[in-house]
């Protein structure tokens, strides 16, 4: 037996001599909030959909919820697609208590789910209001409410927090730590990197449809080493020279005052090394910061040029 509500082997799809998801293998662990990232173009969707069977793979297999075909359980399945869109006639309430009824509620539970939901969510004073009425962030949620509504085990979200502000994409966050306090599983595709950073167990890292990392969030930052900021007017040459420093660069390009360095140094190289040297040698610092690398900062190490496509907000 697996604890894995998801496994990818190999999967595959080309279309002609494009491969647009090359090899990938996956395991999502029951229960897990897991971030599915990359640029435009990376193959997320396209691997989201081929579990989902909305499209076959070319080559391998894919098994949800013990199963090989995601049809058979889709009843247990809560999906939000990356093109969303909704009946604009329709109520909010109405809206969601539909795609409930849809995936078996009666309509009387339906509709008392949708009510239970939109109130819990800040929208019970909009249940009545059509959704053509609402506003962008609003009807996002609607659709995201709409896809959870049945109570599903596996919840698949294409950049649910696309065109959302940042009090939305809180909400947005609750919505996906609640279900996982449930014992759901939530796998989502964003683009920002801080909202995997705050609520994912692991994370997926694909760049040009190939798997670049899988893993924790912490593993994944232990890919790179830390980094020193510094400012100073001297020459930093000392600690260049210094053992544990791996490399040292100028910043010349992010709005940072002239004379400040980035060095990258080894995990055992504590701070205070570095500032005996700048007393010993005389340089006189305006800034001093010792960091660990962000999310952002891992996925460009990993992707390269393909993570300018990647926000970090």
């Amino acid at each position: 037996m697996t604890d894995n509500v998801l496994e990818l082997r190999e999967v595959t799809k080309r279309y002609g001599d494009f491969t647009a998801v090359d090899r990938v293998d996956l395991d999502v662990p029951a229960g897990s909030i897991y971030g599915f990232l990359g640029p435009n173009g990376a193959g997320k969707t396209t691997t989201l959909r081929m579990i989902l069977e909305i499209i076959k793979p070319t080559s391998g297999t894919i098994t949800v919820l013990g199963h090989s075909s995601a049809l058979a359980v889709r009843q247990r399945i809560g999906y939000l697609p990356e093109e969303k869109g909704l009946y604009k006639k329709m109520k909010a309430w109405s809206i969601v208590a539909y795609f409930a009824s849809l995936k078996g509620l009666s309509r009387r539970d339906a509709a008392a789910r949708a009510h239970e939901l939109l109130e819990r969510y800040g929208l019970g004073e909009f249940a009545n209001a059509r959704t053509e009425a609402l506003s962008k962030g609003m009807s996002q949620k609607v659709q995201v409410l709409a896809a959870i509504a049945h109570d599903p085990d596996l919840v698949i979200l294409d950049e649910p927090f696309s065109g959302l502000d940042p009090v939305n994409q809180q909400v947005m966050e609750q919505v996906i730590e609640d279900m996982a306090s449930r014992g759901k599983t939530i796998l989502f595709s964003t683009h920002v990197m801080q909202h995997a950073e705050r609520i994912c167990d692991r994370i997926l890292l694909i760049a040009s449809g190939r798997k670049v990392f899988d893993g924790s969030i912490e593993a994944a930052k232990m890919t790179m080493p830390p980094r020193v900021r510094l400012t100073s007017d001297d020459d930093v040459t000392p600690l260049l020279l210094l053992d544990g420093v791996l490399d040292g660069q100028a910043v010349q390009d992010d709005g940072a005052p002239p004379g400040t360095w980035d060095l990258t140094v080894e995990e055992g190289l504590d701070s205070q090394s570095l500032l005996q040297v700048c007393f010993e040698s005389g340089i006189r610092l305006k800034n001093f910061d010792r960091s660990d690398p962000t999310l952002h900062d891992v996925f460009v190490h990993l992707v390269g040029r393909d993570a300018a496509e990647v926000r970090h907000r």
